[in-house]
């Protein structure tokens, strides 16, 4: 497999899923329905981040190991 059949749609989709991700959090961030000031709401964030970034990386490894054990 090459690269526009494995990393390119991991690109495309977390780079757009990114993007609407970071719009979503703007949008909820400028209309008060999240305040960054409350700890609580600030804990909430970093688990969305952590959580987009977690199931990114697991999807790469996996991509990863997958082209390995064609080799």
């Amino acid at each position: 497999m090459n690269f526009s059949q494995t990393w390119l749609p991991f690109i495309y989709l977390y780079g757009v899923g990114g993007i609407a991700f970071i719009i979503g959090m703007l949008i909820i961030i400028r209309s008060n329905a999240l305040r960054l000031t409350f700890q609580r709401h600030l804990k909430w964030v970093w688990v969305l981040i952590y959580g987009f970034l977690f199931y990114a990386a697991i999807h790469a490894v996996l991509i990863y190991v997958a082209i390995g054990s064609q080799q």
